[in-house]
């Protein structure tokens, strides 16, 4: 009898339930570190030489150099937080995601391709989201910009007509007309694409699709 217990053969379902849930925690565990590794190799953590007062919560450290890093741990929570807000979303073409700066427009338009969302790459026409005389009028629930200072028009118009707003912020980003900052490196072509995708196959676990 002890070694059937041992093995676990009579331990009954409840104990069963705790296994599963351990393993959960582990796999869950693993897939943060692996995130963090994957951020980090893409440079995601670096910041600029400048720093917000309301980004200084999100800053680890300043480097000898005088670049700020961030705290990844944070990002890792703040991306699981905005892929919560847009699985909150039934219909996902009322998702619009946006990025005028080059950089990021490959990476918008695979976010949109898997998710379902819809994607306005490029200049942002002013008088998309309050203009309805316009042929290119739009009525999202949810915006996602890649930079708040380069995309600060539709963020405006966003605030104008009560859109939510996620944005990945760097340190020297405003955080105006913004409501979930995800703090990360949105210069490098390789940081948004890791971001986008980290977000991206967040959304879709979420879903359990």
């Amino acid at each position: 009898l002890k070694a059937r217990v041992a093995h676990g053969r009579t331990t009954g379902e409840p104990n069963k339930g705790l296994r599963e849930e351990k393993k959960r925690e582990i796999m869950a565990l693993s897939q943060k570190e692996a995130d963090i590794q994957m951020m980090l190799a893409a440079s995601c953590h670096l910041g600029t030489k400048n720093c917000d007062y309301q980004m200084q919560r999100y800053v680890y450290r300043r480097r000898n150099d005088g670049l700020y890093v961030f705290n990844l741990g944070k990002t890792w929570e703040k991306l699981q937080m905005a892929a919560r807000v847009i699985c909150a979303i039934e219909n996902p073409q009322d998702i619009a995601v946006l990025s005028a700066r080059p950089y990021g427009q490959r990476a918008v338009l695979k976010f949109a391709q898997y998710t379902g969302s819809k994607t306005l790459p490029g200049r942002h026409t002013p008088g998309t989201f309050t203009n309805q005389i316009t042929d290119k009028y739009e009525e999202p629930r949810l915006l996602i910009i890649t930079d708040p200072r380069t995309d600060i028009q539709p963020s405006r118009e966003a605030a104008y007509c009560n859109l939510p707003t996620i944005a990945f912020c760097d340190t020297d980003s405003p955080l105006k007309n913004v409501d979930i900052a995800i703090p990360a490196n949105n210069k490098g072509k390789h940081s948004i694409g890791v971001l986008y995708y980290i977000l991206c196959r967040m959304v879709l676990q979420m879903r359990g699709t």
